[in-house]
């Protein structure tokens, strides 16, 4: 296992890797790594011959300066995780390796993709962000292929769109949620739910789960997100957004559509100090008598 600090000490490691024709992953984080972030290390290192692993907490991609604050900074220990899941090499630049003196180029993502949702919420700063460390991480490592979280969906979304869009040639790959044995989605923000807190946070996986039944069950869209709600409420959780939208487009599904097909379901809201989201990819069953 390797650390490099910057980008210039990161294409001499990958140089002879690349040499040897060497297929090269990349996996990145923000740090503070927990099973999510080593399940895609373990992806990685089950798809390629170099494995690297980037821990840096991007400033651009955060409208709460206490939120950023707040974010944990764990890198020994994040090196040590992602070597346990075959990580060879860790890239963790310090800001100013990435953004110098005089900095003044943004990656956009126009539209609704970037717009709404965590972009209606955060602002449209976020996605901005995210498509700028994005494309500066691929470019430094210039990877096979780099694998993502299903938790984030709508970054996933953006992503995809920045990689195809500036012609990148990596394959992004996506990997399952992972949850807690009692459904919470895996997150770093996690740790700071309180005791009081931590029941209420399962009111997002419950909250998609009743939208899953509903759906599956023939409901229309208007239906589902009613049956989310209500759980939601049960918790006493108030959500910024509960939405079933289209998985690659994310436009929202009107409440009298009937869902024939994929259904992404995503949910945002604050559980005491914490802002958590989750989502759920759905499929509904086909209609009696389709071949």
């Amino acid at each position: 296992m390797r650390i490099v600090r910057t980008v210039a000490e990161l294409r001499a490691a990958l140089a002879p890797e690349r040499a040897a024709g060497r297929r090269v992953g990349f996996v990145p984080t923000m740090g503070a790594l927990h099973e999510g972030h080593l399940s895609l290390v373990r992806a990685a290192r089950a798809g390629s011959d170099v494995v690297v692993v980037s821990v840096f907490v991007n400033p651009t991609q955060f409208d709460d300066p206490g939120d950023l604050a707040a974010y944990p900074r764990t890198e020994e220990a994040d090196v040590a995780l992602a070597a346990g899941a075959g990580a060879d090499l860790v890239f963790a630049p310090e800001a100013a390796e990435l953004y110098p003196r005089g900095y003044a180029t943004t990656v956009a993502v126009t539209g609704p993709l970037a717009e709404t949702l965590e972009g209606a919420q955060r602002g449209r700063g976020h996605f901005d962000g995210v498509a700028t460390v994005v494309t500066k991480l691929l470019l430094a490592v210039v990877p096979d292929a780099a694998w993502f979280g299903a938790k984030d969906a709508q970054q996933v979304v953006v992503v995809r769109r920045v990689v195809a869009d500036l012609g990148i040639p990596t394959r992004v790959e996506v990997v399952a949620t992972v949850r807690e044995a009692d459904g919470l989605a895996m997150s770093s923000r996690n740790a700071r739910l309180g005791p009081a807190d931590r029941p209420r946070a399962l009111a997002l996986s419950r909250a998609l789960g009743a939208v899953r039944a509903a759906i599956e069950a023939g409901a229309s869209a208007g239906a589902a997100r009613a049956a989310g709600l209500a759980v939601l409420a049960a918790h006493g959780v108030e959500p910024e957004y509960l939405a079933l939208v289209e998985p690659d487009t994310l436009d929202p599904l009107a409440p009298a559509d009937a869902p024939d097909r994929r259904v992404l379901v995503l949910v945002a809201a604050h559980v005491g100090p914490v802002r958590l989201i989750d989502n759920v990819t759905v499929t509904p069953p086909a209609p009696t008598g389709a071949l």
